[in-house]
């Protein structure tokens, strides 16, 4: 499957293509978000979630780990997990609910919670680019693929 690119000059750019793809979602989705620390993964999945129709305040999970949504009448997670340290850390969180396959599902520093979450559909990466940012997706399934796609 293809990779696609954008460049993303500023937090408004990250917002907006967060902002499509929130319109091209038709289901659920689990989206790994990759990046540096500052790379605008919170800034993109707030806009997602946003976008969605969260109305409430979206906070960062960073502290709690995981945050949970009502997205447009479905569940919706956002996981950070740059303080786990080991995935085994994962299985008092419950993250059953993960599984399910309407549900959309942000979980930013992926890696650290290797074999503890479902695989993704679709993976961000965003990265630095002079003074902007640059995202690159890829697509692991056939539903990231469609996602990626519309976005195209």
């Amino acid at each position: 499957m293809t990779d696609h690119r954008w460049n993303l000059p500023d937090e408004a750019a990250t917002a907006a293509l967060a902002t499509r793809m929130a319109g091209a979602l038709q289901g659920g989705l689990v989206v790994y978000l990759h990046g540096d620390l500052g790379a605008g993964k919170t800034s993109f999945a707030r806009a997602l979630l946003g976008a969605l129709g969260v109305g409430e305040r979206i906070k960062s999970p960073t502290y709690s780990l995981v945050e949970s949504y009502r997205a447009n009448g479905r569940p919706a997670w956002h996981l950070d997990l740059y303080r786990i340290a080991d995935p085994g850390e994962l299985e008092w969180l419950g993250l059953d609910a993960l599984s399910d396959p309407a549900a959309l599902v942000l979980v930013e520093w992926p890696e650290r919670g290797a074999g503890a979450l479902p695989a993704p559909d679709l993976i961000v990466h965003l990265g630095y680019a002079g003074t902007g940012r640059q995202a690159r997706m890829e697509a692991r399934t056939e539903r990231g693929a469609a996602v990626a796609s519309r976005l195209a």
